[in-house]
């Protein structure tokens, strides 16, 4: 089946799933809703829980609005959806982000998307098994490594990392694995991959879980960040993993990502200010599956970078913060 085929039936089931939900509420609120399909990530991910959040609050407020989630791969797919008119809203990180607007690679060309606040920062993770003689990115030449799903932006920031540790393609390319988090997590358990990469909130679950199974340790990405920052700008930051989470007992250098809630320009500006509201009314309730002892601030929020803002998300930062 192709990508086509299989963006095509995540709408449809989206739409589906808001139809169900249309009939088994209609008497919630008066008058029809305004449907915006928000393109998330795959179940049980980090941006599926935000995508979910997002739709239970908006959909207990006033504010006329129905959001349905779309199940997808992430980042680089829902960008794609997003300029192409599958879905009104997006998910997304910040420099997968930044390559559609400025039609980078993996994107043919520009894309129309603006954004409606900077959620998040992800923090990318990196892990081996405890007893694993690999101490460093460049230790993983030619071995087996779990780069994150297609059309995902871990495998975006994997690759950009990869590259500059000098393990492009060539003689010393890892064998990188196509897999999910799940996935990943399982063949690292198994002995299947070396590593894995991941992009995430922190703690994520999953993560937690598995350190709790198998022995492992983090390795340290902050020597990346200036040479991501040189290649593709300020996108990148210095970020840490912090103790105690993963068990670990000291801070682990790493990168940092921010994550992008984004619309296509279709979107009208009242929905835009009407969704903010919600947003940031509830980011306590949309952040407590996603990451841990961070708050949804204005001054962060519109920190987008070379992703423009909607209009109605200056127009609605500017009505309540000045």
């Amino acid at each position: 089946m192709t990508r086509a085929e299989l963006s095509r039936r995540r709408v449809a089931a989206g739409w589906l799933g808001a139809g169900m939900a249309a009939l088994t509420g209609c008497g919630a609120a008066a008058g029809p809703r305004r449907r915006l399909r928000l393109a998330t990530g795959p179940e049980g991910g980090p941006y599926n829980a935000f995508g979910r959040a997002l739709a239970r609050a908006v959909g207990a407020s006033d504010t006329g609005l129905e959001i349905v989630p779309v199940s997808t791969s992430a980042s680089v797919d829902n960008l794609r959806e997003l300029a192409g008119g599958s879905v009104e809203l997006a998910l997304a990180m910040a420099d997968v982000a930044e390559d559609a607007v400025l039609g980078r690679e993996p994107f043919a060309r520009p894309a129309a998307v603006t954004a409606l606040a900077r959620t998040y920062v992800n923090h990318t993770h990196l892990l081996v098994p405890a007893d694993s003689p690999v101490r460093s990115v460049a230790g993983l030449a030619g071995r087996p490594v779990a780069v994150g799903a297609a059309g995902s932006g871990v495998q975006v920031v994997a690759g950009r990392v990869l590259r500059a540790a000098g393990l492009g393609p060539g003689p010393s390319a890892v064998r990188d694995r196509q897999l999910g988090l799940g996935a990943s997590v399982a063949a690292l358990r198994e002995g299947a991959v070396d590593a894995l990469f991941w992009s995430g909130g922190v703690p994520t679950a999953a993560l937690t879980e598995a350190a709790r199974e198998v022995p492992v340790r983090f390795l340290p990405l902050d020597g990346y960040v200036g040479p991501l920052r040189e290649a593709f700008g300020p996108v990148y930051t210095a970020v840490t993993l912090p103790p105690p989470v993963y068990g670990l007992t000291e801070p682990v250098g790493t990168i940092g990502v921010g994550n992008f809630l984004l619309a296509g320009d279709g979107v009208p500006e009242d929905a835009v200010r009407a969704l903010l509201a919600v947003v940031f009314d509830r980011w306590r309730d949309l952040l407590r599956e996603v990451t841990a002892g961070v708050r949804l601030e204005p001054r962060f929020a519109i920190s987008t970078g070379s992703v423009p803002l909607h209009p109605g998300a200056a127009r609605y930062y500017r009505s309540v913060y000045g």
